[in-house]
């Protein structure tokens, strides 16, 4: 089944987990991708709070493939900052493999955050973020066709 951003924002919790445990981790993506947020999954609230992160907060990623790197977008200027290195792991979800965001050695500000990342459509990954290791929020990225 394919997915989409709309779908996403109206799923509940357990639903997006569900969704991430359902699918394998694809492989690490290269290139930009758009990002949406996804708080407050299932409720009235979702969208109207993903599109003011999107505005004002974080666009998405760029992901650089060959060297185990992406930075993100962010701020209402699109400014490439926060840099964290990509490799595969357990996650810490379900312990099977996904694409892990590692911000811990390159980032101050993002230092104690985490990213777990999987395909779960054509250029279309689910992810979830950690703060040390509580969860915080679920995002997907979308990728343009090659």
């Amino acid at each position: 089944m394919a997915y989409d951003v709309p779908q996403l924002l109206g799923m509940n919790q357990q639903q997006l987990d569900d969704l991430f445990k359902a699918n394998a981790a694809g492989d690490i993506p290269n290139g930009e991708a758009k990002g949406t947020a996804i708080v407050a999954p299932g409720t009235r609230f979702s969208d109207d709070i993903a599109q003011i992160i999107n505005v004002f907060g974080w666009q998405g990623k760029i992901f650089d493939a060959q060297k185990g790197v992406l930075k993100n977008k962010i701020s209402a200027f699109g400014v490439h900052a926060i840099v964290a290195r990509v490799y595969k792991d357990k996650s810490w979800l379900d312990d099977k493999e996904c694409i892990v965001l590692d911000y811990s050695d390159t980032s101050f500000v993002a230092k104690r955050i985490r990213d777990e990342i999987r395909l779960i459509g054509p250029n279309f990954y689910l992810g979830k973020v950690y703060w040390n290791k509580d969860r915080l929020i679920d995002f997907c990225l979308q990728f343009e066709p090659r």
